[in-house]
């Protein structure tokens, strides 16, 4: 039920767009005025929120770890809403993982929740390299090192 919950609010919210887009040209200058975000910036911020995420859950800050899903959650819905060429499909099919991810935070369960992070990150991957961009490599972070959840080496040295 979740899932279509996702699927009905992404599809509201892209079909209203250009709507909103259309009503704030009215109301400015130019359109040149308004500031979009890139979409690496995006996903940058979707990486911090990804390892902020799994920190917090390893930690048990439950609390923690609701929030920065929530924010990543939003981070996804703001790429696929700004970025028509991103695969909206790949995108949806990753809600199945969030709710994973939280229901365990929900749960306060530890085990579920590195189960359900790792099928996340796969599913990450598998946008990457829809998108080819197979060269963006998301992990889990092994410890707390800044940017520990992404594979910097390439494939053949990894």
């Amino acid at each position: 039920m979740k899932l279509w919950g996702w699927m009905i609010g992404l599809a509201v919210l892209g079909a209203s767009v250009p709507f909103a887009v259309a009503q704030s040209n009215l109301n400015t200058p130019s359109a040149s005025d308004q500031y979009i975000p890139r979409l690496g910036d995006i996903m940058s911020m979707a990486q911090s929120r990804h390892m902020k995420l799994w920190l917090a859950g390893k930690a048990q800050n439950w609390d923690l770890a609701a929030f920065e899903l929530r924010q990543l959650k939003g981070s996804l819905v703001e790429a696929a809403l700004l970025y028509s060429g991103l695969p909206i499909t790949k995108v949806t099919t990753l809600e199945e993982r969030l709710q994973a991810v939280s229901n365990s935070v929900s749960a306060k369960d530890g085990p579920t929740f590195s189960k359900a992070m790792g099928e996340l990150t796969d599913g990450c991957n598998s946008c990457h390299q829809s998108m080819a961009r197979s060269f963006v490599v998301m992990r889990i972070p092994p410890d707390q090192q800044p940017f520990g959840n992404q594979v910097f080496s390439p494939q053949g040295k990894r």
